[in-house]
């Protein structure tokens, strides 16, 4: 069976993702080391610090971005399209480097390492820096912008420009938004000379764990591990109806689970499900949208969560296993009400699944790749049983993909009596692939996480009481318009901004709002809820038109049209958007306080009733066409159960009656459907 689109499609998508993830560079001759040298050895410098390199924790911070702002420069020359223009063009060469560049890297990376040169010195001269560090630290910050400008797009740097400005002219502006400003010394001495600003907690979390698991998957994506999957949940799934939707959902919450990148998830499962979603009758931009859909939704996924969870740890003063503990629930219903809304999509269309002829076995497929994941439960066993750190948990992990590729290599060429030196230096080779790989798949995520740092310092300079202010005027008080506004705001700045940077400046500016202002409206949550609640709006702000990054990848595989595509994709995830609500109110959904395991079995499938009743709304379908008053039962199951405290008040019975009724519903909706469905099916409709 032909499992792979065509080639100059695939190829397309690889770019957008390469692009996206990689840098748009690719030098000839000597200078075409430069990046792999530099993302190698910054590799090595993480597994160093994670294992026997004792370091200042600045120390460390300052060198991780160092090396991200140095691959960011040689990865991505000025201008990203060329230009009529000859000068102009000069700048935007792709296949070798300028003086600019080499200018660039030089002068970024000594602004970087500034605070290590003379650590000492800045230490002792906090709030009186010399003229030389008011110099530097605005060639920092300067050069930190273009690097975010030129690897994540414009949104960043214009929203830290905005913020800088405002530090300087706040006396300025109307009284509801006045702010007392600051000078430029208070200012570069917050952002550069301290840990409160470019330096702070989310450069410390990229440095210390994030690189490790980002490293982790770019390690097991070259064992092979993303084809396996692929390969699995083909012949798990593919023969079911519109079976290889469900298996892309399968394959990309797999590979998810230790990818930071919705986009590369996108590019890895893609390549293969979107030609077999279209094989068996899905139109080339639902078929598209499905992928897109279920490879954003693969950042919800613990362990990784898309590289946030360990800042959301950070920032809630919480233990990692808190975090993943309360993620769990929602992540996983999300991707069980996807997973429904393909069968959905494919009961309406009227598709069938791949013969079973034509897919691969599926106990031969998992006993061929079993040992991938070895390492995945390792990483789990580590975090979940043993609890150890997120940092050594991934370290050991990796360490345990250095000795799974040389074994898998050995043995492969032991079956085929080939040389077993050359296996070896397969091994040794694919372990350096890898390194590479890590390296340069963190460049953005250090360079965002720096430059999201600036907003965050500035925030903490005294501006978060003004938004707290601004918001509550704007709301009227209201607490669920709050969270609205909140939601828009992430869904508008995170179509800019890739996941764990959005999810810092949200963080930053509205997750305190949201606690602050629920208290004031009575009521009172744990503060992980409002960050999971951000968090989940900037996941969804991946494939939201237009600039949704996953959806042009997907678009270019599927050959469909990437807004439309992006705007399908958009609709399925809706289910997602439905989720941060009922938490915030329904706390029970993150397990906060729950250790008793039939309750948590109680919560889980009754989310995943409300989610499997609100997608049937959304999508217009249960088990036939729905009618409108189905609709607005439909629409009653899904809050009786995920609300049921609420309606419980409004009715005066107990929240265990209201599910219990909701569920009721539930059935009787099925019940009512029932005869027209059987009635289609005689008619063969």
């Amino acid at each position: 069976m032909e499992i792979q689109g065509n080639e100059e499609d695939i190829k397309k998508a690889q770019q957008i993702a390469e692009e996206a993830e990689s840098g748009s560079r690719h030098v000839t001759g000597f200078s075409r080391w430069f990046i792999p040298v530099i993302a190698l050895s910054w590799s090595l410098f993480q597994l160093a610090v994670a294992s026997f390199l004792l370091l200042d924790a600045t120390y460390i911070r300052a060198i991780h971005l160092g090396f991200a702002i140095s691959l960011v420069y040689l990865s991505y020359p000025l201008f990203k399209k060329p230009k009529k223009n000859k000068f102009l063009n000069y700048f935007a060469q792709k296949n070798r480097y300028t003086l600019l560049d080499y200018a660039a890297v030089i002068i970024a990376v000594l602004a970087a390492l500034y605070l290590l040169f003379d650590f000492l010195g800045i230490s002792n001269r906090q709030g009186s820096p010399l003229s030389r560090d008011l110099i530097i630290g605005t060639v920092l910050i300067l050069f930190l912008l273009e690097a975010a400008r030129r690897a994540l797009g414009p949104a960043l740097p214009i929203v830290a420009i905005v913020f800088i400005l405002y530090a300087f002219f706040g006396p300025y502006m109307p009284p509801v938004i006045a702010f007392k400003g600051v000078s430029l010394n208070r200012l570069i001495g917050q952002l550069t000379m301290s840990t409160e600003g470019i330096y702070g907690v989310p450069l410390d979390v990229s440095a210390t764990i994030v690189f490790l698991f980002v490293l982790f998957g770019a390690m097991l994506d070259k064992a092979g591990a993303g084809k396996y999957f692929v390969d699995l949940a083909f012949s798990l799934l593919g023969g079911f109806k519109g079976g290889p939707a469900k298996a892309a959902v399968l394959a990309s919450g797999m590979t998810g689970m230790v990818s930071g990148s919705s986009i590369a998830n996108t590019v890895t499962t893609g390549t293969f499900t979107i030609p077999l979603m279209k094989s068996v009758g899905y139109p080339d931009y639902k078929a598209g949208a499905v992928e897109v859909a279920c490879s954003t939704n693969g950042q919800l996924m613990p362990p990784i969560m898309g590289a946030a969870a360990f800042i959301i740890a950070e920032y809630c003063n919480t233990d990692y296993f808190q975090v993943i503990k309360a993620a769990f629930v929602p992540a996983v219903v999300s991707y069980i009400a996807l997973f429904y809304i393909t069968h959905l999509e494919a009961s309406k269309l009227g598709l069938r699944g791949v013969p079973r002829k034509d897919l691969p076995k599926f106990f031969p497929t998992l006993i061929a790749g079993i040992h991938y994941l070895i390492p995945v439960a390792f990483l789990v066993y580590e975090l979940v049983v043993k609890r150890h750190s997120p940092q050594l948990a991934a370290f050991r992990s990796i360490l345990v993909l250095i000795v799974l590729i040389p074994l898998q290599n050995i043995y492969a060429s032991y079956k085929k009596k080939e040389s077993i030196p050359d296996a070896l230096k397969k091994s040794f080779s694919e372990i350096v692939d890898a390194l590479i790989a890590g390296g340069k798949n963190m460049m953005g995520i250090g360079v965002a996480v720096a430059a999201a740092g600036i907003i965050v310092g500035i925030v903490t300079l005294g501006l978060g009481g003004i938004i707290t202010e601004v918001i509550e005027v704007l709301s009227g008080g209201n607490f669920v318009l709050i969270l609205i506004i909140t939601a828009i705001a992430s869904l508008i700045l995170g179509m800019g901004l890739p996941t764990t940077a959005n999810y810092i400046v949200m963080a930053t500016l509205t997750a305190p709002v949201i606690v602050t202002l629920g208290a004031k409206n009575g009521i009172i949550f744990p503060l992980i809820a409002a960050h999971l609640f951000v968090f989940f709006f900037g996941i969804l702000a991946d494939d939201t038109p237009p600039v949704g990054l996953a959806a042009f990848a997907a678009s270019a595989i599927a050959k469909s049209d990437p807004i439309k595509t992006g705007i399908q994709g958009f609709t399925y995830d809706i289910r997602t958007a439905i989720l941060p609500f009922m938490f915030i109110f329904n706390t029970d959904l993150l397990l906060v306080g729950i250790t008793n395991v039939w309750q948590v079995g109680w919560i889980f499938i009754t989310s995943v009733v409300a989610m499997f009743a609100f997608a049937a709304l959304t999508q217009g379908w249960f088990i036939v066409k729905n009618r409108w008053y189905e609709g607005i039962l439909l629409a009653g199951v899904a809050f009786g159960l995920l609300r049921p405290h609420l309606v419980g008040r409004f009715i005066g019975v107990s929240s265990l009656i209201v599910a219990f009724l909701s569920l009721g519903l539930y059935v009787i909706i099925y019940l009512m459907q029932k005869p027209r469905a059987m009635k289609a099916k005689a008619a063969g409709t």
